[in-house]
């Protein structure tokens, strides 16, 4: 599955002028059918030539495992992110996590990748896996910061380029250890949104 938190280079920070939002000016909800339209132009320039199509999300969102939300701007109702997860017992896999490359470098990503988190600390979960490109080094960084640790690669993972996978999965995240390092990297994160995370429905 597709997990780049895709982050902007040098070239699109100089064009991205955008002030930093805050999070009452967001909104998080359940994924919905409605949803693809504005889900396909964010996806398509995200994640290379095999990207998700219409059909591959609907499958998603009926997938009983699947936990899919859309990041909404309220200002205008604009879709401008979205995440999911497969909740699989006592593992939640991280399928997708994007960002409208027009706001990028504002670290909605992570805030997603928080939220996510947060969520499955109430429900029942031990671990948090995913896989990542070997060369999306930025990517990789956010995840370590989080936590997560390489254990192993997929060969050949990505189909557009023939590269590999990391795997990359969280300590017990009912540990204390984790808990803490989550509590602190999660009030950073919030401290940058206002002091809050943003309204889920």
């Amino acid at each position: 599955m597709m997990t780049e938190i895709m982050t902007p280079t040098q070239e699109e920070h100089k064009k991205i002028q955008h002030k930093q939002m805050l999070s009452q000016e967001l909104l998080i909800r359940r994924m919905r059918v409605s949803d693809i339209d504005g889900i396909m132009p964010i996806e398509s320039v995200s994640f290379g030539t095999y990207y998700w199509s219409p059909d591959a999300f609907q499958n998603e969102m009926k997938n009983a495992l699947g936990r899919y939300s859309v990041m909404i701007r309220r200002s205008d109702e604009k879709l401008i992110g979205y995440h999911g997860y497969w909740l699989i017992m006592d593992e939640a896999h991280i399928t997708t996590v994007a960002v409208d490359p027009d706001i990028r470098g504002q670290s909605l990503g992570e805030l997603q990748l928080v939220m996510m988190l947060d969520t499955m600390m109430g429900q029942s979960v031990k671990y948090a896996t995913l896989e990542v490109r070997v060369r999306n080094f930025p990517a990789q960084q956010l995840y370590y910061k989080y936590g997560f640790k390489c254990e192993g690669i997929r060969p050949r993972y990505y189909q557009d380029t023939q590269e590999d996978a990391l795997i990359m999965t969280t300590p017990n995240i009912c540990s204390e250890e984790f808990r803490t390092l989550f509590r602190e990297n999660k009030a950073k994160i919030l401290d940058k949104f206002g002091g809050q995370l943003p309204e889920s429905v």
